[in-house]
């Protein structure tokens, strides 16, 4: 799952960790990409929502904050139910352009049974220069193209980008989108923003040549609908497992 979870505040204002937390778990994933998580900051009560959620599901976390504010931090994290270790967690480039936030990125490799599946965790910039110099970073010798970056691939997360854009099809030269994957799907079926008359398609699973996508779908349900201004992506994919 790829989950844009809005600071975990809701259509209704509400501040609510554990709401993000019944969203993920009436699917029941086992890896899972969150954008947007508060982690001690004053607006939404100094709780670590990172923890929070993951504690609420009894998964594993890795956070890494792209924006540091004294003790408060800001930024994204994955979530697993097998063991995983952080392999980077980085700022991507900027442009240093006042008002836009800092952007990261989080790579964690985990033990799924007999495999080794790369995952990468990203939110981009809401600027299109800077967006793409983002997604060409991701793709590059330091991530995607990295030595250790080899087996099972997802790249999950919100581009802040459509389907039409440089971003997305500098990513999608290097992985498969998963939806377009896995079915002959309308536009419409994988809009994820905003959630009260979902539009854009802006948050994706992208996937190795060695990962089955099975089935993608967005997230729809009436809770959904409130916990956060975004619906979430899920995926069953098959990996290849080593006996």
């Amino acid at each position: 799952m790829t989950y844009n979870v809005h600071r975990c505040r809701g259509l209704d204002r509400a501040w609510s960790p554990e709401r993000i937390a019944a969203v993920i778990a009436s699917t029941h994933p086992d890896i899972v990409a969150l954008q947007e998580l508060d982690v001690g900051r004053a607006r939404s009560g100094h709780v670590d929502q990172a923890e929070t959620i993951a504690r609420d599901l009894g998964m594993d976390v890795q956070f890494f904050p792209a924006l540091r504010v004294m003790e408060e931090l800001y930024g994204d994290a994955i979530l697993s139910r097998w063991p995983a270790k952080t392999v980077k967690a980085a700022a991507l480039p900027g442009l240093r352009l006042p008002g836009l936030e800092p952007r990261g990125a989080l790579w964690s490799r985990i033990q799924v049974d007999g495999a080794t599946v790369q995952v990468i965790n990203t939110h981009l910039s809401i600027l299109g220069r800077e967006r793409l110099l983002q997604i060409k970073a991701l793709t590059g010798p330091e991530w995607l193209r990295h030595p250790d970056c080899r087996g099972p691939v997802l790249m999950m997360g919100d581009l802040n980008a459509t389907p039409r854009s440089k971003t997305y099809r500098q990513v999608s030269s290097h992985l498969a989108d998963a939806f377009l994957a896995s079915r002959k799907p309308r536009r419409r079926d994988g809009a994820t923003f905003p959630t009260r008359y979902p539009t854009l398609r802006l948050d994706y699973i992208f996937s190795g040549p060695s990962v089955r996508i099975l089935d993608v779908r967005t997230l729809r349900t009436p809770l959904a609908y409130l916990a956060s201004d975004h619906l979430a992506v899920v995926a069953d994919v098959q990996v290849p497992v080593r006996h």
